[in-house]
């Protein structure tokens, strides 16, 4: 009645950890980030700490923080939990990764004993990957997440911290908190969980460094966007001008006008809808604009998603 459940060996689907591992867990990065509750971006692969090299930086789109990971084909050892802590510290990561085949549990204890003595803001991850198949099916993998924050802790310390939060922040962090909690649970639109004391929020577009996002911008008007920003001036210009050349029918499809912003004299573009509405609305009004968010991102990715990745692919090779 029931297939057999197998372990597939990681060696026999990754070879090499520096050349096979690491590339497709850079390429699958958002399947990490659903594990652990975040939208992942890559930064980059192999990126350097003085005479070291961390596998994997990356960066967590809900708060644009440094987000460091390092993988294993084996156990964990004590060698990459020292490497561990010298990458957190060479990019002041507020996120810290580990992958591995198994989590010793003397480094499961370690990995709890820094999220229980470090700040609210800094987070340990220890996270298993397996490989799996039934019978003879096509094998699939799987993150397990083995140490993570307690969340109680985390909590009773932002708790202490609140004080230094604005209103205003405090006002950012529960409208954002409740808009991706409506986002993740009823649309799947994002993998984030935690609300952030700021005016945007980014969400993954499935491309490193094109993004969708929901602000509050100036002049009481809030904003949902596309956000191209491949790290390079030109990459950028050329996506959106190829974008802008098909304006009439995304715009007919989106059912409205967009605001083309170039932005000639910054390295990033970006195409916006703008709606009235600010922090400091009362709650119904506040209810409106996130319905009206809600609405505008999953038009702009529904209309927009597929459309971006060629593009984003020849913009890659200018």
């Amino acid at each position: 009645m029931f297939g057999q459940l197998n372990k597939v060996s990681l060696r026999d689907i990754w070879p090499h950890e520096a050349s096979d591992f690491t590339p497709w867990l850079a390429e699958n990065i958002e399947e990490l980030g659903k594990a652990l509750g975040m939208d992942l971006e890559l930064t980059e692969q192999e990126a350097s700490v003085g005479d070291f090299s961390l596998d994997i930086l990356a960066k967590d789109l809900g708060s644009s923080k440094a987000v460091i990971i390092e993988n294993q084909l084996t156990q964990t050892d004590h060698d990459h939990l020292g490497k561990l802590l010298t990458y957190a510290a060479g990019f002041n990561a507020s996120t810290v990764i580990w992958v591995s085949e198994a989590i010793r549990e003397e480094h499961r204890q370690a990995l709890d004993w820094l999220n229980q003595r470090t700040d609210s803001e800094t987070s340990f991850f220890g996270v298993v990957v397996e490989v799996i198949q039934i019978d003879n099916s096509k094998p699939a993998f799987n993150f397990k997440l083995i140490a993570s924050p307690n969340e109680w802790q985390k909590n009773k310390k932002r708790q202490t911290q609140r004080n230094s939060i604005s209103t205003k922040g405090e006002k950012y962090q529960n409208y954002f908190q409740a808009l991706i909690d409506i986002l993740r649970h009823s649309h799947k639109f994002t993998s984030a969980k935690a609300g952030q004391p700021q005016n945007w929020y980014s969400f993954s577009s499935g491309i490193s460094g094109i993004a969708y996002g929901a602000n509050f911008a100036q002049g009481g008007k809030a904003r949902a966007e596309l956000y191209i920003d491949l790290r390079d001036h030109d990459k950028n210009k050329y996506v959106f001008d190829e974008l802008e050349k098909d304006k009439l029918s995304i715009e007919a499809a989106l059912g409205e006008t967009i605001s083309w912003e170039r932005l000639n004299d910054k390295r990033a573009s970006r195409l916006a809808l703008y709606t009235d509405g600010s922090i400091d609305d009362s709650d119904s009004e506040l209810e409106t604009v996130k319905m009206w968010h809600i609405e505008k991102l999953l038009k702009i990715k529904s209309i927009l998603g597929k459309k971006i990745v060629p593009l984003s692919k020849q913009a890659n090779k200018l």
